[in-house]
């Protein structure tokens, strides 16, 4: 998978090297395509994408660990976790439609007395 273009302006925002930023994209390709056993589909580039921001997230704060001026470490960020929340929210919401439909359809094939199809 090439990189994609906006690579270099995640890589200033992130405070890394392009270089580095590059080798984050491409673990982050590998190990989606480890985990989806495919790299056409949405996906595989959807994981990808996810993976390598977490990835220049976590140097990111390699390289500003603490503070100069007060030498306190900093406070982390969560954006990782927002994200899992949010997948995990939008699947429950998926599975409740999914069952509401399910209801409506098998509600309706019994009043009407034939089968729809799905």
């Amino acid at each position: 998978m090439k990189a994609p273009k906006i690579l270099p302006w995640i890589a200033s925002k992130a405070g890394i090297s392009e270089e580095l930023a590059l080798n984050l994209w491409r673990r982050a390709a590998s190990e989606a395509e480890a985990l989806t056993a495919c790299c056409t589909r949405s996906d595989y580039y959807r994981l990808t994408v996810e993976h390598f921001i977490d990835l220049a997230e976590e140097e990111s704060e390699k390289y500003a660990n603490s503070d100069p001026l007060t030498g306190t470490l900093s406070i982390p960020r969560f954006n990782w976790m927002r994200r899992y929340q949010e997948r995990i929210w939008l699947g429950n919401l998926l599975s409740a439609q999914n069952t509401y439909r399910l209801w409506l359809t098998s509600w309706t094939s019994m009043i009407t007395g034939h089968k729809q199809s799905a």
